[in-house]
């Protein structure tokens, strides 16, 4: 089959590339999720381990055939990332997890998506190399999210859910990088 591969698929394929490869390390994360409904705020504190996965990685052959994608190494490049996490509060709660994304033709493709276990994918762009901006789409809700990567230490993210067009929860993260990629 032969694909026609416009400059502005390699360039977004080359920097969702550039960003996974600089975000890879460990971070400590504290965020903030703002319910609107009720002003109910919740905070949580987690270590992040992001690494890097290169085009032809099992993790990404894998997450091709997942999503059944025609050529099992379709995927330009992925991240895996791990998390535990600490809730604060009343309900104080412990929670872990990891997910793999991979990248092509401007789809985000991931093994599981923050409210399922089902696979997902997300629309992505970057309108700078140091933000990744997704929207991601499942069960009447949607994900919009932006990354920031701010130096080589810092990142900020941010995370509004919506369901039928009204907005339900904001999420505001701080992270700092405490060990680059391994």
């Amino acid at each position: 089959m032969t694909y026609l591969v416009t400059s502005l698929q390699l360039s977004a394929e080359a920097g969702i590339a550039e960003f996974f490869r600089r975000s890879a390390g460990q971070w400590r994360s504290e965020r903030r999720y703002f319910t609107l409904r009720n002003d109910h705020i919740e905070e949580v504190e987690s270590l992040i381990t992001v690494c890097f996965l290169e085009q032809g990685h099992p993790d990404l052959v894998e997450l091709a055939q997942m999503h059944r994608l025609e050529d099992d190494t379709a995927l330009v490049c992925g991240a895996y990332t791990s998390w535990e996490s600490n809730y604060r509060g009343k309900n104080r709660k412990q929670q872990s997890g990891s997910t793999v994304f991979g990248a092509y033709n401007g789809i985000l493709y991931r093994d599981r998506g923050f409210a399922t276990a089902a696979p997902v994918l997300a629309k992505f762009s970057l309108p700078e190399a140091q933000t990744l901006r997704l929207r991601t789409e499942y069960d009447g809700s949607v994900f919009e999210e932006e990354i920031k990567l701010i130096g080589s230490n810092y990142r900020t993210r941010q995370t509004i859910i919506s369901r039928a067009g009204d907005e339900q929860m904001i999420g505001q993260y701080l992270e700092k990088r405490i060990q680059a990629a391994f």
